[in-house]
């Protein structure tokens, strides 16, 4: 009995052992990662992963670390293995979304994206990630929720706020996108997109003297910023005054 005990006793402390040897293995090739040492910080990934290949973190760090290196391939086989071991680990979610986003993959992106909003639905971050993914795919209307889940948690998100507009935008409801661009000015007087977007959602309502108007502020804000340009021009014409539309254009 006090043999088999003794043998109990053994195994655990080797397992505790090993439990932080691969701890330390993880550790090191984060530091040498976070230093740019990333063939180095493979090396002890690899070795903490021979150690426990069910060691979540080291699966992640090393996509990380490929990530950094430009291997895109790599580093998104490593997070599907990691979430595949686990399907709440955060991390690797995130930097699939990354990769996705980097192939132009929004569809995919937007699926990695939903499971961390569901993971951590307190954070407004998630909710409009996920809005603005939909978003560039063009699925205006089911972006709307979203940034709606975001509004729910601060209703003084700016930039939801402004997403939220851009969106309502594009699916005909001027008058409330024009009402969300004026809450984010209340916000932040300064924010330059606000009043662009806000003078096209006038100019869509026909509302031409006001969009001026908006379009004004946002080009005093950044006299250099092309898109007012562009968008005051167009108003400009359909205002008929082409001359003041040309001098712009010209200046342009």
């Amino acid at each position: 009995m006090k043999i088999f005990i003794l043998a109990l006793c053994l195994l655990f402390l080797i397992a505790v052992c090993t439990a932080e040897e691969t701890e330390y293995f993880d550790w090191k090739g984060c530091k040498l990662s976070s230093a740019r040492n990333y063939t180095g910080a493979i090396i002890y990934f690899d070795k903490a992963l021979k150690q426990d290949p069910t060691y979540i973190n080291a699966w992640v760090h090393k996509g990380d670390t490929l990530k950094a290196m430009k291997d895109y391939n790599g580093s998104l086989e490593l997070y599907r293995h990691a979430v595949q071991l686990n399907n709440t680990t955060k991390d690797a979610w995130n930097g699939m979304i990354d990769i996705y986003k980097n192939f132009n993959d929004y569809p995919d992106a937007s699926i990695a994206s939903a499971e961390v909003t569901k993971l951590d639905p307190t954070n407004k971050a998630n909710w409009l990630r996920e809005g603005s993914l939909l978003q560039t795919q063009g699925k205006f209307e089911d972006s709307l929720t979203k940034y709606d889940g975001a509004l729910n948690i601060d209703p003084q998100y700016k930039d939801a706020l402004y997403q939220k507009g851009i969106s309502l935008i594009a699916t005909g409801n001027y008058t409330e996108a024009v009402s969300l661009f004026d809450q984010v000015l209340a916000i932040d007087p300064k924010y330059k997109y606000a009043f662009n977007a806000k003078g096209l959602a006038l100019e869509a309502e026909g509302k031409y003297a006001e969009a001026q108007s908006a379009y004004n502020m946002s080009q005093a804000i950044d006299p250099g910023w092309s898109q007012t340009s562009i968008n005051k021009m167009n108003d400009l014409m359909i205002l008929g005054d082409s001359k003041e539309a040309m001098d712009l254009f010209m200046v342009n």
